[in-house]
């Protein structure tokens, strides 16, 4: 590395460029949470007001920009995760968890597409944020099946088909609160 570049590395960045940054994060998060993965670049710098090379600057693939949003939005779930685990007896937990999952997935494209693995391979890219995710999905699944509330051959994988079921019947939000509850009802524990 030339003594240029590891100065120009090592540089902080201007306040100007710090704002450009916050408004294209902004402006993505509203993109794909609207139209998930497929939203072009200049789309988000129209949004946001700059070019497309700043836009670059700062995210130099639109892969590397889509992981800043969906990396943002993983992490919210963990943490809400987190406080429903906190708040809620493990036998609601998970079934609180799960819808509200499914509701955020439906509303938010980026999680839909991040969870779903659409359009960029996030689990290379963002192994802590999806592991945290995965530890957090199944923590609340251990403990309700514990809790004898969801059947015992039910994993996270089962798990995210059915959130992706779900998140198909977006159209309508009384077809999605029906879809949540079948899904709901079959991972309970069979009767007699």
């Amino acid at each position: 590395m030339s003594t240029d570049a590891g100065a120009k590395a090592a540089r902080p960045q201007r306040a100007d460029g710090r704002r450009n940054q916050a408004r294209v994060l902004e402006e993505a998060f509203a993109a794909f949470a609207a139209h998930g993965a497929a939203v072009p670049i200049r789309e988000i710098a129209r949004r946001a007001g700059v070019s497309t090379g700043t836009v670059t600057r700062h995210f130099p693939t639109k892969e590397a920009l889509f992981r800043a949003v969906a990396l943002h939005r993983i992490e919210h779930l963990v943490r809400s995760a987190e406080d429903i685990a906190a708040r809620e007896a493990p036998a609601t937990a998970f079934f609180t968890f799960f819808a509200f999952l499914v509701r955020q997935s439906a509303a938010d494209h980026a999680v839909g597409d991040a969870l779903t693995g659409a359009g960029f391979d996030l689990q290379a890219a963002a192994s802590t944020a999806i592991s945290d995710f995965g530890a957090a999905m199944t923590g609340l699944l251990s403990r309700a099946q514990q809790a004898g509330t969801v059947r015992a051959d039910v994993d996270t994988a089962d798990i995210k088909a059915l959130i992706a079921g779900c998140i198909a019947r977006d159209d309508d939000g009384a077809a999605q609160q029906r879809m949540i509850e079948i899904a709901c009802d079959g991972l309970r524990p069979r009767r007699g």
